[in-house]
């Protein structure tokens, strides 16, 4: 399928992102195993790419995103500068929150990326307020909140989709289903595994896709996105894809299936959506093996950054804290 709106150039740009995040990861996985390189869990979104980039092309410059513990992608996607990133990875002080956030509680404000939460289920409470604020500005603009399948389960999710409905709230739900919790597989925590059915309960559209297919995310996405646009209310998307490693880089995930990771791992959406665009002669090997060449130097570039960078000065503890006074 060709969503509306995807002509050879978008798609050639969705690609690119894709493999900018794949490579990124894949430098945080090695990264992960060498002593003090960087710190604290790496909890990534390998393998779920699709998700990130066919959710974040669909939107407008100005639609806020929030997004959870495995946020590298939403935010690589929306347009996070990959130096600066990498260097708060790091915990360095040219980082995107001076070294403060570390991986889990990253913010890039200037791409409206405004807020990452990694307290289970506190995102779609967070993204209630940035649609309650455009809604009570008056603007154009939609929140879109990204959540997992464990994350559903928590009371905050259902409270956060219950007002955006009252309030009919410009808020695209998004739960990234990976079918894993933790260390608990979605039959193990949901008494309901198609987590889309509970929009009917707040009276709300919902949907549900191959979440390894980024056209039918973007095609999916921009229809939802517009309802929510047009002062409709909220959506939720199910967007149903695989966790490829454990919970993070600290967890071997032994207790993981490995005939069912492999058949995932068959199904990967970057190299399903690459094996289309060569299918359709859009892109030539060339073209993959050139755009790979790119985003490693960038991923490289990155590192060096990082690696380049100081450490926040400890005089710099107290900086940038807010209180009501």
């Amino acid at each position: 399928m060709t969503a509306e709106g995807l002509n050879s150039q978008l798609r050639r740009e969705i690609y690119t992102d894709m493999v900018l995040i794949r490579k990124f990861e894949e430098k945080l996985i090695a990264l992960a195993r060498e002593k003090a390189r960087v710190v604290g869990m790496q909890i990534l979104s390998y393998g779920q790419e699709a998700v990130a980039v066919g959710v974040v092309k669909a939107l407008k410059p100005d639609d806020v995103v929030v997004t959870n513990h495995r946020s590298h992608g939403h935010l690589l996607a929306k347009g996070a500068d990959p130096k600066f990133l990498m260097a708060e990875i790091m915990c360095k002080a040219t980082g995107v929150n001076k070294g403060k956030a570390g991986t889990l509680h990253l913010a890039v404000p200037e791409i409206n990326a405004i807020m990452t939460s990694t307290i289970v289920g506190a995102s779609p409470p967070l993204g209630v307020g940035a649609a309650f604020a455009q809604q009570y500005r008056n603007l154009p603009d939609i929140t879109v909140v990204f959540f997992g399948d464990g994350a559903a389960a928590e009371g905050s999710v259902h409270e956060a989709m219950n007002l955006a409905a009252l309030w009919k709230l410009p808020v695209l739900f998004v739960c990234e289903n990976n079918y894993w919790a933790g260390a608990q597989c979605l039959p193990e925590h949901s008494c309901v595994e198609e987590i889309v059915r509970r929009a009917d309960a707040y009276g709300m559209p919902g949907a549900a896709m191959d979440g390894n297919d980024v056209e039918a995310v973007y095609k999916t996405t921009r229809e939802m996105a517009e309802h929510c646009r047009s002062g409709k209310g909220p959506v939720l998307m199910e967007v149903r894809t695989y966790r490829m490693r454990g919970h993070g880089e600290h967890d071997p995930c032994h207790y993981m299936d490995q005939v069912e990771l492999q058949q995932w791992a068959e199904r990967c959406p970057v190299k399903s959506f690459r094996h289309r665009l060569m299918n359709e002669n859009l892109l030539t090997d060339k073209d993959f093996a050139a755009i790979d060449a790119e985003q490693e130097a960038v991923v490289e570039a990155a590192v060096t950054f990082g690696d380049d960078s100081p450490f926040p000065a400890a005089e710099d503890a107290l900086m940038d804290l807010w209180i009501n006074s």
